[in-house]
């Protein structure tokens, strides 16, 4: 299905995660001090700061399942 309008082509595979992952774009955002649009229009945004964000988000993604798998006890 082609994207139509800038909506998200991405699917969660866990969709009660959507408003977590949005609190975490707001936080690393605030972060870099790079202001989110209230309208959700990121056209007038750099890719430089957009990647940011979606980089810092990972980062942080990949040490939280880091800090889970060294959790869990091996048998």
């Amino acid at each position: 299905m082609p994207n139509q309008g800038g909506s998200r082509t991405n699917n969660l595979v866990v969709p009660q995660a959507t408003a977590a992952l949005q609190q975490m774009k707001y936080e690393i955002a605030q972060e870099l001090g790079i202001p989110i649009p209230q309208d959700g229009y990121y056209g007038n945004y750099t890719t430089r700061d957009t990647g940011s964000i979606g980089g810092f988000i990972t980062k942080r993604l990949v040490q939280m399942a880091e800090q889970q798998l060294a959790g869990r006890t091996t048998r």
